[in-house]
């Protein structure tokens, strides 16, 4: 169940706005290449292992988790998914939300000397976009825990979203201060590099490769009163886009996935046909790809 009857992010995009910092605006863009160098992922033996850490944007309407797995497993390549994940808040609050079951984990060890080999961390939006500093301690804090046992697992901060409306006058200045924070957090992290999910969405919002994100006139990429989540379309360019970053490589995207039903209270999600639920797969993997 996806409980949006509970989430509280409502205030998101306003603490963000209240609190960001001026001095990161637009100037402030570079290249992938420029804040951070891809990280790599250390040899394993047996299958993989990787951790998503996150709120809302991880998993709401769609799930990155179970997008990424169903891939992977279309691909022929294997892999264990854990994730710790709280609706609407910080990293800090995740890890208190799940202290036992994360030390748990953070405790186990592989052969190979590194329990997980992935880590994905998404911090959330006010504190990404508004609290530089908050942002950089949080995620210390909580690779430090992951190194114990697993020193050399790759870590993929999230590049967050502009959290405006694509025709909010605010969106490229909200973007680029999310894209420069989320950067400055990779480069001050070991063996990290970013996941570019900010980048994507913004190239599918500007129409590359033809994809035109208005659907009937709405949003088919992200839906929300106040705090925009990833929809259909943009959960299955974020999954390709996941598999294209860790593995360098074109994802084989499955003829079905676990995507939403739909936005209300009673929806949820299932497997559905990609060609009926995704407006334009083509499209959305080629950006997926060209932001890996």
């Amino acid at each position: 169940m996806m409980k949006k009857h509970i989430l509280l992010l409502g205030i998101a995009a306003i603490l963000f706005t209240s609190c960001k910092d001026k001095s990161a605006t637009a100037e402030s863009q570079t290249t992938t290449e420029e804040t951070a160098e891809r990280p790599k992922a250390p040899k394993a033996e047996g299958s993989p292992r990787i951790l998503f850490i996150g709120n809302s944007h991880t998993e709401f309407f769609v799930s990155a988790p179970i997008l990424f797995g169903e891939i992977c497993k279309a691909n022929n390549q294997p892999m264990n998914i854990d994730q710790l994940v709280t609706m609407g808040v910080s990293i800090d609050k995740i890890y208190d939300d799940h202290k036992k079951e994360a030390e748990q984990n953070f405790a186990k060890v592989d052969k190979d000397g590194n329990y997980y080999d992935y880590v994905v961390i998404q911090e959330s939006t006010p504190v990404a976009g508004g609290e530089p500093d908050k942002y950089k301690a949080n995620v210390e804090m909580i690779v430090e825990k992951i190194h114990k046992n697993s020193p050399d697992a790759a870590i993929y901060i999230y590049e967050g979203m502009s959290p405006a409306p694509f025709t909010d006058s605010d969106y490229k200045e909200l973007y680029a201060i999310m894209r420069n924070n989320a950067g400055e957090v990779a480069k001050a992290t070991k063996n990290a590099g970013l996941l570019r999910v900010g980048d994507a969405v913004n190239d599918a919002y500007n129409g590359k490769n033809s994809y035109n994100y208005l659907v009937a006139n709405k949003d088919n990429l992200r839906y929300g009163e106040n705090t925009l989540h990833l929809l259909n379309d943009g959960g299955y360019m974020q999954g390709a886009l996941l598999f294209a970053t860790i593995f360098n490589k074109k994802p084989i995207m499955p003829k079905e996935l676990t995507l939403s039903t739909g936005t209300g209270d009673n929806d949820g999600m299932k497997k559905q046909e990609v060609t009926k639920a995704i407006s334009n797969p083509k499209a959305l993997e080629e950006i997926a790809f060209s932001n890996r």
